[in-house]
């Protein structure tokens, strides 16, 4: 009688004990301002421009190094004129020749005849980007084949002063690239990782770090400009290292992920990385850009898109024909959102913190008064709070049933739906499947610019 009366005690207080949720990893300020940026730019310069390699050897001449006619209010002023929020400059890439007149080296700028050795890229840039209202970052690559001290435990410190370099020089940083590549010819090198990532969090604590697995940051996986059609910002990083991570993983992120660490989409407007001028006829349309936004910011990423300067120092004009193409298609589609005055204000206020509840199994259905037509759906989770969305299915009245529109898993930052032209008055959306109940922030309803 003592034990079932116990028994049935317990039973009551553990059947009225609520569940708590389990925390789910959420982004730090610097991470979440940084995915609402959704378009940077990479700006990949240096002695490759002069000579067509992509990779240089490390025995290049600054000799060669002169792109007489740069102007770096040009080519930022391109940028923002284009909706890029970023640009990140390869203040030194693998070849080890350094943009910027660094003390502790004679392979850089210095020894150019560019502006008589007197020059400094990355001050320019920096310079033009304060000017123009974009942020600014660099790329620094850890791999440097000129330098005599690679390979060696002393390396270290050498690359710690030149980040340090230019972490103080050049005003805010924002995004700092450290690329984890090199060639099967490399030196056995152990990077200091950590040593580099304190030293950015010291100097610039507001900048988000980027290498294949974080801190902030991670690689999508590939070079092509896909985003994951499911891409979670959470993966785990135990046992990776950058240039050591499985981009399968990495593309796709890990719904169990202790981890907050996005992934950037980066990819090139052109074949290669570099500028080489039998390119020109093969790069990407501003209507092929659109489609990489889809692929990227339309899939909880941000894209990263890399537009080299040729050996003048300026944009090539194909490039930047592409990049106004870009931006007016996109500004065409999404310029009106016809959920405005159709949902609930606070999915229509451009604000992540205003957000409705949705949980599992629980349909929601807008009631337009009138039928729209659209072929574009946009949705948004509050991200602050983490990321919620497994699966969900978006559906729309045909005037006798409900019609699917699509089954989609992750949301995030933001999900982009692309779908034949409906015509409706009704549009319904439910969560299938949610880690959480989902905190949907936006939703937007769109029509196609007829150029897309």
């Amino acid at each position: 009688m003592k034990k079932h009366t116990l028994f049935t005690l317990i039973a009551a207080i553990v059947a009225s004990t609520p569940i708590v949720a389990q925390e789910l990893p959420k982004p730090e300020p610097r991470q979440l301002e940084w995915q609402q940026l959704e378009t940077t730019a990479f700006l990949h310069f240096t002695v490759n421009t002069f000579t067509g390699k992509e990779w240089g050897d490390g025995t290049e001449s600054p000799q060669i190094f002169n792109p007489k006619d740069f102007d770096a209010r040009k080519i930022v002023k391109t940028l923002k004129d284009t909706g890029f929020k970023m640009a990140i400059i390869t203040a030194k890439h693998h070849d080890g020749f350094c943009l910027w007149p660094s003390k502790y080296t004679d392979h850089t700028v210095a020894s150019s005849p560019w502006k008589n050795g007197k020059g400094d890229v990355v001050k320019e840039i920096a310079d033009a980007c304060q000017e123009y209202g974009i942020k600014f970052g660099f790329y620094l690559s850890p791999w440097d084949q000129h330098e005599e001290q690679y390979g060696t435990p002393s390396y270290n410190a050498f690359y710690k002063n030149q980040l340090r370099e230019l972490l103080t020089n050049y005003g805010e940083v924002s995004e700092v690239w450290f690329d984890g590549a090199k060639g099967d010819n490399a030196k056995n090198m152990e990077y200091d990782f950590d040593g580099y990532w304190q030293l950015v969090r010291e100097l610039q604590p507001k900048a988000v770090m980027f290498s294949d697995v974080g801190p902030d940051v991670r690689w999508v996986g590939n070079e092509s400009g896909n985003a994951g059609e499911t891409c979670w910002s959470t993966i785990d990083t135990v046992g990776m290292a950058p240039g050591k991570a499985d981009p399968k993983y990495l593309n796709v992120g890990d719904p169990e992920g202790s981890l907050w660490i996005p992934a950037e989409t980066d990819v090139s407007i052109r074949p290669g990385w570099f500028y080489h001028p039998e390119e020109d006829s093969k790069v990407k349309s501003g209507k092929q850009l659109v489609d990489l936004y889809y692929k990227s910011v339309g899939r909880n990423s941000l894209l990263l898109l890399n537009i080299p300067p040729n050996p003048k120092g300026l944009f090539a004009e194909q490039d930047v024909r592409s990049l106004h193409d870009f931006r007016s298609i996109l500004d065409e589609t999404f310029r009106e959102n016809l959920a405005v005055g159709r949902v609930t204000k606070q999915l229509t206020d451009q604000k992540l913190t205003t957000y409705i509840t949705l949980k599992e199994k629980q349909p929601l259905v807008w009631d337009f008064q009138k039928e729209i037509a659209f072929d574009r759906a946009m949705f948004q989770e509050n991200i602050a709070e983490g990321q919620r969305n497994v699966t969900a299915l978006m559906e729309y009245w045909d005037g006798k049933a409900w019609q699917q529109v699509d089954q989609f898993t992750t949301i995030g930052y933001k999900r982009l739906l692309r779908f034949p032209q409906i015509k409706t008055s009704r549009v319904r959306i439910t969560v299938l499947e949610a880690k959480q109940p989902v905190q949907l922030a936006e939703v937007g309803f769109y029509k196609a610019s007829p150029r897309e």
